[in-house]
């Protein structure tokens, strides 16, 4: 328990500094709370997870890290437990496109249980490209749920670099 500041004592209180971007995350909290009460739970009884469908079943976006280098742009992003032929990588004007849809059984048997359980989703990730790359020339792996994607620039995107000089 705190102890009582003695009257007449000063003590030097520090500023605690303001975390904007914890707030939208707790305001977002707040907001999926508030739609889940008007049209989620307010139907459960009448339709249950047969009808409605688990909250859970979705899949989340993929985490993504797009960077440039000197003669190519790189994109890494984070498909944990998908394979590669459920991947599909497009390349169109200056936008990269990912989509990948995951189909997962898994049926469990014990001498006193029976467990099946099925995930299913797709996502899209849509990206611009920094500079103009030659699309001939991309490739792309996928190694331990990553895939990378390495696109070529073309040589005027490579010319555009300049050096400026600071004074």
């Amino acid at each position: 328990m705190a102890k009582p500041m003695p009257q007449g004592s000063k003590e030097e209180k520090k500023p605690v500094p303001w975390r904007p971007f914890t707030e939208m995350a707790r305001w977002e909290r707040e907001m999926e709370d508030m739609f889940d009460d008007f049209f989620g739970r307010r139907l459960r009884p009448i339709l249950d997870e047969r009808w409605w469908g688990p909250r859970t079943a979705a899949l989340a976006t993929p985490a993504v890290d797009l960077y440039e280098e000197k003669d190519e742009i790189v994109a890494k992003v984070e498909l944990p437990g998908m394979s590669k032929e459920d991947i599909d990588v497009n390349l169109a004007d200056r936008h990269l496109t990912i989509k990948g849809e995951k189909k997962k059984e898994e049926e469990v048997k014990g001498k006193n249980f029976y467990r099946c359980e099925r995930l299913y989703g797709s996502f899209s990730r849509s990206m611009e490209l920094p500079a103009d790359v030659q699309m001939e020339k991309a490739r792309a792996s996928f190694k331990n749920g990553v895939l990378e994607v390495h696109l070529p620039k073309t040589e005027e995107a490579k010319k555009k670099e300049a050096k400026v000089k600071v004074e």
